[in-house]
């Protein structure tokens, strides 16, 4: 297998169940606590085509990690949540949101313990199954920490919507439309621009890298693999 068919083959697995377990918990809680939209539209479901969004999920993870990004970053279709329909909206979607993060890292630490079997499958399958398990577990805590920013519509900013007295939740609420294009800014537009004047603005991919450096290590730690 040549060295791009390998790297594909160890990164997309791992990458696409992260997202789609992710997505089809958001669904399944929102289920649970009385919205069938993502029920009724088959999206609380383990079948990836379900969720897959051909760019977020297949070219934007291949175009970083082909042009050596220092992150690799994927979406789904977001599962369609009506918040209204909860028994109790503003608890309740603080529910659904941590859905999706807590699954990642749920998968993070089963892709971690796996490690322990790797010495007993077949030695030249070994190094792909290990390959595949280092990937999961990377991805699946980049993706629950990203999302765990407290910024809409990331999880982490519907959780802070839900958790924060109305004087600073509303406010906060109504950055959602603009909440990618914020992203957007921290993490390339002010990092590219304080370079010209010789600053490292670079400070939220700081935060998530050593973020999700403690998280990788703690799951580590848990698995018996420090």
């Amino acid at each position: 297998m040549n060295t791009t068919a390998y790297t594909v083959s160890v990164w997309v697995l791992p990458l696409v169940i992260a997202i789609t377990f992710h997505e089809a918990a958001h669904g399944f809680v929102a289920h649970h606590f009385g919205d069938n939209t993502a029920w009724d539209q088959g999206r609380v479901s383990f079948n990836p085509l379900r969720h897959i969004d051909p760019f977020g999920t297949l070219v934007l993870p291949a175009i970083l990690l082909f042009s050596h990004s220092p992150f690799l970053f994927g979406y789904a279709k977001p599962v369609p949540v009506n918040f209204r329909a909860l028994h109790n909206p503003r608890i309740d979607m603080v529910w659904v949101a941590l859905a999706g993060p807590a699954t990642n890292i749920v998968l993070a630490l089963l892709a971690a313990l796996a490690f322990h079997v790797v010495d007993y499958v077949p030695v030249n399958t070994a190094q792909w199954i290990a390959d595949n398990l280092k990937n999961a577990l990377v991805i699946n805590v980049v993706l629950a920490v990203f999302n765990m920013l407290p910024i809409p519509p990331l999880d982490g900013g519907r959780v802070a919507v839900g958790l924060l007295p109305n004087v600073l939740a509303v406010p906060l609420s109504k950055l959602e439309p603009f909440g990618m294009l914020i992203l957007i800014g921290f993490l390339i537009i002010l990092p590219m621009a304080g370079a010209q004047f010789g600053l490292n603005l670079d400070v939220i991919s700081a935060i998530l890298r050593a973020s999700t450096d403690y998280v990788i290590r703690l799951i580590l730690l848990l698995s018996g693999n420090l």
